[in-house]
């Protein structure tokens, strides 16, 4: 080869070092391309709202015939997330107008969900509650987790200047819609502990995906919109780590609450399996009542259906 072939031959990539691999900066999109971007997953307006109400009915459908596919089909399409993102770019940039325009929206799409979910139950001719609601009727720590890493993945997935697949995945993990379908079913039936139950489950995704929003923005330094003096910073912080706290600590008891009854099935299995192994004896079914509360029925209600089950 000679020199000249040399010098426009095709030189190999230095391989990436450590930091580098794993720096949340490497491939950055500009501060204004995310700003643009969040912005405008924020408004609910248009065909935005006609797909969430469409997308609603579908999970409805999926939780009422324990169809899971059925579930995630429609939480691919629900425009849920981006006012939750919203509401945690907005705390992290300190612009409040932000954070009140993304509340707004929120608490927009959360009533046409309500709405809609709790008129298909009603009108529905299926009624019994399947595995698939139920399961949204109890959330635990694991449902923290979830959603405040499955936040952490979406988030810094926007903020890359090539879009990346995660937020299909994000929105299967966090699961936003499926619990407000089951709090239609709650109200459609007056059944305040299911409603509550799945609620709560709903606020544990919006809190926590918005607080892994802030936690995402606050590394990466993008500019904030105007000013902020240290005691309006340090209210703010306060703040949100009461909500945090509020959100977060009652999902630790239902968390401990289900690994006691996990415990307890698994003893009681292997005592049946135990003192019933060989010989002529068979165990066909095993019925654990000691593990999961019986079912409660509402005399206005028409369906009786168990509080806490994860099927």
């Amino acid at each position: 080869m000679s020199e000249s072939d040399r010098n426009f031959a095709p030189q190999s990539a230095a391989p990436l070092g450590f930091a580098q691999r794993f720096s949340l900066l490497h491939d950055k999109a500009d501060d204004d391309v995310i700003d643009s971007s969040l912005r405008a997953g924020i408004e609910l307006r248009g065909a935005t709202a006609w797909i969430l109400m469409f997308a609603i009915l579908v999970a409805s459908i999926g939780l009422n015939i324990n169809s899971p596919a059925v579930i995630i089909g429609a939480m691919l399409i629900s425009p849920l997330m981006g006012p939750i993102v919203g509401i945690g770019y907005g705390i992290g940039i300190f612009d409040f107008a932000l954070i009140r325009r993304s509340l707004l929206n929120l608490g927009i799409a959360a009533a046409i969900s309500l709405v809609t979910s709790t008129l298909y139950f009603v009108l529905t001719p299926l009624d019994e509650a399947q595995s698939e609601l139920l399961a949204r009727t109890t959330p635990t720590l694991w449902d923290v987790l979830i959603a405040l890493t499955g936040g952490l993945a979406g988030i810094i997935g926007m903020t890359r200047r090539e879009k990346s697949n995660v937020i299909p995945g994000v929105a299967i993990a966090t699961a936003l819609m499926p619990p407000l379908c089951t709090a239609g079913y709650g109200l459609a039936n007056g059944n305040w502990a299911v409603f509550g139950g799945a609620f709560y489950l709903f606020s544990i995704n919006c809190v926590f995906i918005a607080v892994a929003t802030v936690i995402v923005i606050e590394f990466l330094r993008l500019p904030h919109r105007k000013f902020v003096d240290q005691r309006v910073e340090r209210r703010v912080k306060r703040t949100l780590l009461m909500v945090v706290m509020l959100t977060g600590l009652p999902s630790i008891y239902l968390a401990i609450q289900l690994v006691d009854n996990e415990v307890f099935g698994h003893r009681a299995r292997q005592f049946v399996r135990e003192e019933f192994s060989g010989g002529a004896t068979h165990v066909v079914d095993t019925r654990l009542h000691g593990a999961i509360p019986p079912p409660i029925s509402r005399p206005n209600s028409r369906r009786s259906i168990p509080t806490a089950a994860r099927c």
